[in-house]
């Protein structure tokens, strides 16, 4: 069908429609009846409305809510993994050593067992760009941290001297 053609049947059959459409029976009637005779109706129907967009507004929220903690919660996984536990170690590692600055210490070599410490945790740095997602090496790095800092804390506050 060339273009010519379709227009022409186009503007055909637009012409040949009615221009109204009637309905089957009078609707005015019931429409009167309505309004007129049930009133109460109508504001239970606002107040129907109303508890379901209070409702919705809550479910709402409370869906945004879940969807925003989950995101939040998403767990860490390789290099970021890594990352925020050496952020983690170096903040609490920072604040026992201001905390302890003026006391002295027990032993001298205390800070030579960190530096073996410190080697450690970039010998695990190393292996976990190969591997970022093993379970082992991520636990043998949350062990040298903790290590750390419990030989920060035995060698300035040993535990007889605590009461």
């Amino acid at each position: 069908m060339n273009k010519a053609n379709f227009e022409q049947d186009l503007q055909q059959q637009l012409s040949a429609m009615t221009r109204e459409k009637q309905p089957e029976r009078d609707l005015w009637a019931g429409i009167e009846l309505a309004l007129v005779n049930n009133p109460e109706q109508i504001s239970k129907d606002k107040s129907k409305t109303k508890v379901y967009a209070l409702v919705a507004a809550v479910a709402l929220i409370g869906l945004v809510s879940l969807m925003s903690f989950n995101s939040a919660q998403t767990p860490l996984k390789g290099s970021d993994l890594v990352a925020s536990l050496s952020a983690q170690h170096q903040q609490q590692k920072q604040a026992l050593l201001v905390q302890f600055k003026d006391q002295p210490a027990l032993t001298n070599n205390w800070q030579e067992q960190v530096t073996e410490l410190d080697k450690a945790e970039l010998a695990i740095k190393a292996a976990l760009k190969n591997e970022p997602n093993n379970m082992a090496l991520l636990k043998l790095l949350q062990n040298v941290y903790q290590q750390q800092i419990s030989l920060i804390e035995r060698v300035h506050s040993p535990k007889w001297s605590q009461i």
